[in-house]
């Protein structure tokens, strides 16, 4: 079983240029994998917490890039750029940074006309993040963090729960998860919004 193996419904795989700048060569598994990312992960989210952030710094492209390289540095030598080519899912490569500027001004838009409560705000946000795909891989957990710093930082309301369970491997939350997304792809955040708070 290796890096190519066990890619599950949701799930990116990764193209062979993407697969060279893994930094760590001692990985062999997708286990293995999972496991350097998520303490990678963890160092990214501490960071969060020690540190405040406004809506002016967190709605950019700047932020965007700087929070995925915080999330995957140590494992990712691509961490933090733009993807190069395209996926199942996601907008044409070239389209990545007009969509950013298009959803960075609709969110603030959003926010000063009080389209929408502070939760679902900050779940729109994550959720177009998500569906513009911006980087190779760990989009899904960039975008729910992301969505967390938005609800924590710019509303000061306490991070999602996510289910409370590990949406990265296959299981029942990630199901729910998925259906959410799904949901939310055709407009509506009804599911999304109970699964974030459950």
């Amino acid at each position: 079983m290796g890096l190519d193996s066990d890619y599950i419904n949701g799930q990116t795989p990764l193209d062979e240029d993407e697969k060279d700048g893994l930094l760590i060569s001692t990985i062999t598994t997708r286990g293995e994998l999972d496991e350097f990312e998520q303490l990678n992960i963890q160092k990214a989210i501490e960071w969060t917490l020690k540190n405040k952030f406004n809506i002016d710094k967190i709605l950019t492209e700047e932020f965007a890039k700087n929070l995925h390289k915080k999330m995957f540095d140590e494992v990712w030598k691509w961490a933090g750029d733009f993807r190069t080519t395209n996926k199942n899912i996601g907008v044409d490569k070239f389209m990545i940074g007009i969509e950013v500027k298009k959803l960075i001004d609709d969110c603030n838009f959003w926010i000063k006309n009080n389209a929408f409560s502070p939760d679902e705000i900050s779940l729109r946000y994550s959720h177009r993040i998500v569906q513009i795909h911006l980087f190779p891989n760990g989009n899904g957990r960039h975008s729910r963090l992301i969505g967390d710093i938005i609800v924590n930082h710019v509303f000061n309301l306490p991070v999602f729960t996510w289910g409370r369970k590990d949406l990265v491997h296959k299981g029942n939350a990630r199901q729910l998860y998925l259906e959410a997304l799904r949901k939310a792809d055709q407009g509506n955040y009804s599911k999304l919004l109970e699964f974030a708070r459950m």
